[in-house]
């Protein structure tokens, strides 16, 4: 409670909510909330408010529950729906729904949650990007889906050159590692290799639960030279200048969908024409993305194999996304298979892995095992008897 009125008081000095509630660890919606609350009814109205309803008229018979468990107990492997399959059969109208039968299970601790993978990877700082020429920094996203008229999804990648707003691309394609290389295949060898790549959190740009985020995208963008800038979970803000790019899409194209997705096809690439070709923007003096970007290549298109320190060992990352160090093999990322990384000793129990400069973290290794070794633990429990012989 006190962490709300310490919140409130704070937004009521004229502090950014957006701000405070990345400080405070709630949503935005949250923090809104709260605020009105408080404007509405005082101190009164931040005191939670319970969530149980006042009335449960769809509350389940006790033998429909009884029913509802011996089902299960007889296929522990079924989920709702095939148990209200099952129990439809006997019950017909008065079978509970889907959702009231997973309510039942959850409560009698009949399901087994998930474990969702914590992330490994987090950025918590506003990347810090700087264009100083076409090709330095281009960054790439997914465009919010829509649907053509025919219902078809359409979902389009957008690549931008960041210093003069070019499109290099907006196709509709899979959301898929193989689809996206495909398109930046064609860029690469059309444009050349840019110095950076600025994207989100999301796949296939980022793995947030592998070892440094690296993704089998993004490995294969370090594999050529090209720095990741990744922004910060939840702040579009922080790719700003592409987001703009996307509420244009949005105003242009999207708000008039096309019949099928041959015809968005085509209506994409008119836009991306009038938009590098014909439209003059305020940020480059009125003059149009095409003229800034002019004809200016980036880097060849080529793997540049990173020299790592003379202090580290390199090992190669095999199939099932291990290397090996002493005979023994340790499981790193299969993100990273067929590409060296640097292994650096810290301890006798530790190394830390490096994929080009993206810091891996500590691996935990096993230590030699020598005749030494074994007279160690032998004196430690000659040791630990006689203490308790004491």
């Amino acid at each position: 409670m006190s962490l709300k009125i310490e919140f409130i008081e704070r937004a009521e000095k004229g502090e950014k909510i957006a701000a405070l509630c990345r400080e405070y660890g709630i949503s935005r919606t949250a923090g809104h909330k709260w605020l009105k609350r408080f404007r509405e009814r005082g101190y009164d109205g931040l005191e939670d408010e319970s969530r149980r309803p006042k009335a449960t008229p769809l509350a389940t018979a006790e033998d429909l529950v009884l029913a509802v468990l011996e089902a299960r107990e007889k296929h522990p492997r079924w989920g709702p729906r095939k148990l209200r399959g099952l129990l439809q059969r006997r019950y017909g109208d008065g079978t509970p729904s889907v959702r009231t039968i997973a309510r039942i299970l959850k409560r009698a601790n009949k399901v087994r949650e998930r474990r969702r993978k914590a992330p490994v990877s987090i950025v918590d700082r506003a990347p810090v990007v700087t264009a100083a020429s076409a090709n330095d920094v281009w960054t790439i996203d997914f465009k919010g889906y829509w649907r053509t008229l025919d219902g078809a999804r359409c979902e389009p990648l957008t690549v931008r050159d960041a210093y003069s707003r070019y499109v290099l691309a907006i196709e509709v394609c899979p959301k898929t590692t193989k689809a996206v290389r495909g398109v930046l295949e064609q860029l690469f060898r059309k444009h050349g290799v840019p110095n950076a790549m600025q994207c989100d959190n999301g796949t296939p740009f980022v793995a947030v639960t592998s070892r440094g985020g690296v993704s089998v995208l993004s490995a294969w963008w370090l594999s050529l030279g090209i720095r990741v800038v990744r922004s910060r979970p939840g702040c579009p803000q922080d790719n700003g200048g592409h987001e703009r790019m996307h509420r244009d899409v949005a105003g242009d194209v999207e708000s008039r969908p096309s019949t099928d997705t041959e015809g968005q096809r085509r209506v994409l690439a008119r836009w991306r024409q009038e938009f590098n070709e014909i439209r003059p923007h305020d940020a480059l003096q009125l003059k149009t993305p095409a003229e800034v970007y002019g004809k200016r290549r980036g880097r060849p298109f080529r793997v540049r194999p990173f020299a790592y320190p003379p202090h580290l060992v390199v090992r190669r990352i095999g199939r099932n996304g291990t290397f090996k160090l002493d005979e023994e093999r340790y499981f790193l990322s299969s993100a990273l298979r067929g590409y060296d990384v640097g292994v650096e000793l810290v301890d006798a129990l530790h190394v830390r892995a490096w994929f080009n400069e993206i810091d891996l973290g500590l691996v935990e290794i096993v230590p030699d095992v020598t005749p030494q070794t074994f007279d160690l633990l032998e004196a430690r429990r000659s040791r630990r008897e006689r203490g308790r012989a004491a």
